[in-house]
């Protein structure tokens, strides 16, 4: 059984994570401590609200740099919704830009969409190899999101050394990033925790990757 941390720092929807990640196999702690969110098999980020305000608690809590040395160390990081935004260079909410986690490039901004938020059940596009949707490619997740990143900035390794990451998409309005898989740092802009059966069998999959 895996040792899974809940990265608490003060993002709402820490209950219904740890409830997840338990009934997909893992023992679950839900805590700030630095020294058990650096030791745990694999660290959740969840995140709800605004970009701005998620920032600002992560770094209350030295979790940016929790991030950091644990990708450092090639420890699993898996990002949820807000959580995964938090992880792209910035996001700019009512015109007001904020610094993020800088693991990848790119902007977090609002959905070009007829209807904001997206909110309700959505189909991805999930790319060739992918582990987390294993067995999921038609599966349907659920979203609540205004913001997203739109585009994937980052560029391929010029030496073909380093795997590109897989990025799955969806669509609302147009297109944009619904996860990622990059080596041990993983995201989704959807609640695995509130997505049924589907979510359940992803985060199962996830838990499959950890050594």
């Amino acid at each position: 059984m895996k040792d899974i941390v809940i990265l608490d720092y003060g993002s709402g929807n820490l209950r219904s994570a740890e409830r997840a990640v338990a009934r997909a196999g893992a023992a679950v702690t839900v805590t700030a401590d630095w020294d058990a969110a650096l030791a745990a098999d694999g660290l959740v980020v969840p995140g709800v609200g605004a970009f701005a305000a998620c920032m600002a608690g992560l770094r209350s809590v030295r979790g940016d740099q929790i991030i950091g040395r644990r990708l450092a160390g090639g420890r699993p990081v898996l990002g949820i919704c807000v959580g995964m935004q938090i992880l792209f260079t910035k996001g700019i909410e009512h015109g007001v830009t904020t610094e993020g986690c800088d693991e990848w490039p790119g902007t977090v901004d609002r959905l070009d969409a007829p209807v904001v938020p997206h909110m309700g059940w959505n189909t991805v596009d999930v790319p060739g190899g992918s582990v987390l949707f294993r067995d999921l490619e038609d599966a349907r997740f659920y979203f609540v999101h205004s913001y997203a990143a739109r585009r994937w900035d980052l560029e391929p390794d010029p030496t073909g050394l380093i795997e590109a990451p897989l990025v799955t998409w969806a669509e609302h309005g147009d297109r944009f990033v619904a996860a990622v898989e990059n080596g041990p740092l993983c995201a989704t802009q959807f609640h695995p925790e509130k997505s049924g059966d589907a979510g359940a069998e992803l985060l199962r999959n996830w838990l499959t990757t950890l050594s």
